[in-house]
């Protein structure tokens, strides 16, 4: 399995035609999920992600945003235990919770990204202290984008617009079987950080329940925790001014780089 380098090599290339600098790192993560819930892995993302939370050259707050699993997360935890207050983590993923929403008659009992490290997940859940922002599977499901949106807004912006088009275009079967729109379940990892409002920075725009961390089962499923710490569970998220800033951002590249 190549999984992680296939995706920074998507983000190599995406960098690239945006023209950003060489010096953004990608640092691909581990390829395999942890072996249980108590070995960490070991690689540079870990180590990236340790030396982040221990920087004493700054006072911005420090987001770790988490759109597939937590693998590199839990085993930076696992490490370095004291790095647990020093940031909040974005996840996408998990189930619905049962007392908030249903699941959609399609959905596979384990939630995706939950599944591709459930060990992680368990752990950052279960055992960590880390403070955690989740947007679960209800909420990341709202994140909606149409086929004729990407053919007007995406597809005709210069050589990002029609990379980016093209990487969904390949879906086209899903598409025409499985109806007119796709979900943008990550792009949340912005809305809730970068585009916070200026004054009393929060993602204002989006709703959320404090709830206390489950516990999370073998079987992938929430277990009441009385005893846990109290954690951000989205429930409704604001997609048009999301997909709106995107549009916005990516004609403005569009001209920018028209005009070198």
């Amino acid at each position: 399995m190549r999984q992680a380098f296939h995706a920074a090599d998507k983000a190599r290339d995406l960098l690239k035609l945006m023209q950003m600098p060489s010096s953004i790192p990608i640092i691909p993560g581990s390829n395999l999920a942890m072996a249980n819930d108590s070995t960490p892995v070991q690689d540079s993302a870990v180590d990236f992600i340790i030396k982040e939370a221990l920087r004493t050259d700054t006072k911005m707050p420090l987001y770790i945003l988490c759109g597939a699993g937590l693998t590199e997360v839990a085993s930076a935890l696992m490490q370095k235990p004291e790095i647990a207050n020093k940031f909040t983590l974005v996840w996408i993923g998990g189930p619905e919770y049962p007392d908030l929403a249903l699941p959609s008659p399609e959905s596979k009992h384990i939630e995706y990204n939950l599944n591709i490290d459930p060990y992680a997940a368990r752990y950052v859940f279960n055992q960590s202290k880390v403070a955690i922002w989740q947007v679960p599977r209800n909420a990341y499901r709202q994140c909606l984008v149409t086929f004729s949106q990407l053919q007007v807004h995406v597809k005709p912006q210069g050589a990002v617009g029609a990379y980016l088009y093209e990487q969904l275009a390949r879906l086209t079967h899903i598409w025409h079987t499985n109806g007119e729109a796709y979900v943008l379940g990550d792009s949340p990892l912005v809305l809730l950080t970068a585009l916070q409002s200026y004054f009393g920075p929060d993602p204002s725009s989006c709703t959320y329940i404090f709830k206390k961390a489950p516990l999370i089962t073998k079987k992938g499923d929430y277990q009441s925790n009385p005893n846990g710490r109290q954690i951000r569970v989205y429930t409704q998220l604001d997609s048009p001014f999301m997909l709106n800033d995107f549009y916005d951002k990516l004609t403005l590249l569009t001209n920018r780089l028209k005009q070198k």
